[in-house]
């Protein structure tokens, strides 16, 4: 039998909450120990319309489930009033072979997870103590991750700057101000929000660095969240080498399509230079943050485990609450 979900069934049975940040956890901690088979991304570009389809997928030993993703992005959408982002999820049995699951999700799981990646890299990367944190971008994923941080990192101020249009700047002000209970302040400048805060996440879909090493402070953590392609940078290239620890979700995918390609492609970092994956932190072979004063990165690109883990999650609570349309 096939469970099929629709959009409004998941979102009424899966948000961002502890539960689903400790599941990608555990999806990174199973990765480190080997436990993890994780495909290289498949990317489709569609560079007529701003777009690509991507394909990822994994494997975590000692579950019965796997499961594929299928998301696009296409960044000229607004133009006919669609959302840029979409996909959907297909959970497989890793018993049979035979398709489970049919997640309609339009792409809204893995927003979930990605936010909750982002918070799994707070937790161990962050400041203890943070008042003022920013964000750069006003789209659905910088709503996410400040969603995330604020589980891990309780915080009263947003600083964010964005290029959009006012109207979706000031409806991203309201209406954080009124999920979060926090005070949301438009920056005049990306260099203002990195200057004034403790953590800032990057949320673009930019193809040139903005983030500059001479704004870096002690004591800052920055997630970057945009670079999951050849053609994607938020980092200026000098930027990675200027801090205390870099770590990353994976680093062979860093490397191809995250902000650790674009320094070594430019030469400011060596390929083999030390950079902690996220699941070496979780499981205490490497270090997280030590010190208050130590500058952080983390480059988070998107590893198929969170997709496993978020998908199986999502289709057990719809059978034990019988949710969906049963296809026999």
């Amino acid at each position: 039998m096939i469970r099929i979900l629709n959009e409004g069934e998941i979102r009424d049975i899966v948000s961002l909450e502890p539960s689903v940040i400790a599941a990608i956890e555990t999806g990174f901690s199973e990765l480190d120990k080997g436990n993890a088979q994780v495909p290289p991304i498949m990317m489709i570009p569609v560079p007529e319309k701003r777009g690509e389809v991507d394909i990822k997928s994994a494997y975590i030993k000692g579950y019965d489930q796997l499961a594929i993703k299928v998301a696009s992005g296409f960044f000229e959408n607004s133009r006919l009033g669609l959302p840029s982002q979409s996909g959907q999820m297909l959970v497989v049995s890793a018993e049979t072979g035979f398709l489970q699951g049919v997640l309609l999700d339009n792409g809204y799981l893995t927003q979930v997870r990605t936010g909750a990646a982002g918070a799994v890299a707070a937790k161990y990367l962050a400041p203890q103590n943070v008042d003022s944190v920013g964000v750069i971008g006003s789209g659905v994923q910088a709503r996410f991750q400040m969603a995330a941080l604020m589980l891990v990192r309780p915080f009263a101020v947003i600083r964010m700057f964005s290029l959009d249009a006012d109207d979706i700047k000031d409806r991203y002000v309201h209406d954080m101000q009124q999920q979060l209970n926090v005070r949301v302040i438009k920056a005049s400048s990306i260099e203002a929000v990195v200057k004034e805060c403790a953590v800032v996440v990057t949320t673009t879909p930019a193809r040139q660095g903005f983030i500059k090493a001479q704004w870096l402070h002690p004591g800052l953590h920055i997630t970057a969240m945009g670079s999951d392609s050849e053609e994607k940078q938020e980092l200026e290239a000098d930027v990675l080498p200027r801090a205390d620890l870099v770590a990353c979700d994976l680093k062979a995918q860093s490397l191809r399509l995250g902000e650790l390609r674009s320094a070594v492609a430019q030469n400011q970092m060596m390929a083999d230079a030390p950079v902690a994956e996220l699941g070496a932190i979780i499981n205490g072979r490497t270090p997280g943050r030590s010190d208050d004063r130590q500058i952080t990165i983390c480059d988070l690109t998107g590893v198929g485990v969170q997709d496993t883990m978020i998908a199986i999650k999502t289709l057990k609570i719809a059978d034990r609450r019988n949710i969906g349309l049963i296809v026999a």
